[in-house]
């Protein structure tokens, strides 16, 4: 069975993608990491409009990517704020492997906009894909991706398979 005979909607990539694969969403994340995590903060400091930071903040808490944290000021209504739980730390190698490529192909004569370094040393991080025994992969020709036990058949409708025929 070849790639083009299998659901492509029972894929990793689509499910992560049906809740992470819109640009707020992203960038929502992005500040959320970087500790902005207010709601005012965020709308504020991305421009979106409330009603769309409401279902991007929604969906995430939803995924169990965020929580909701209650907080107040004084003289005010009680409000939240927003943290990452593990599993959404877990997207940082997501947002830092975007950051990379980012930085390699699109950042301007001034270089890139952020410079992403390990806290307890200083240098800078590099994402680097490695298999269980330690091997670096360096190219995608030394990868095999092949079907999983998720994987399942597509479904074909008659009027396609009456044209593949």
């Amino acid at each position: 069975m070849g790639w083009i005979d299998l659901d492509s909607r029972a894929c990793s990539i689509a499910r992560t993608l049906e809740i992470v694969g819109d640009r707020w969403t992203l960038l929502i994340l992005r500040d959320v990491f970087n500790g902005v995590r207010r709601f005012a903060d965020l709308q504020r400091h991305l421009g979106i409009a409330r009603n769309v930071l409401t279902q991007r903040l929604t969906a995430l808490v939803d995924a169990g990517i965020l929580v909701r944290i209650p907080y107040r000021e004084p003289g005010t209504r009680s409000r939240h704020e927003y943290e990452p739980t593990d599993r959404g730390h877990e997207l940082l190698s997501v947002l830092l492997t975007i950051i990379a490529w980012g930085d390699r192909h699109l950042a301007d004569a001034s270089g890139p906009p952020v410079h992403v370094r390990h806290t307890a040393c200083g240098a800078d991080v590099r994402l680097v894909p490695v298999c269980e025994a330690g091997h670096a992969i360096k190219s995608a020709s030394e990868v095999l991706i092949e079907p999983g036990p998720g994987a399942r058949p597509a479904r074909r409708s008659s009027s396609v398979s009456s044209q593949m025929d």
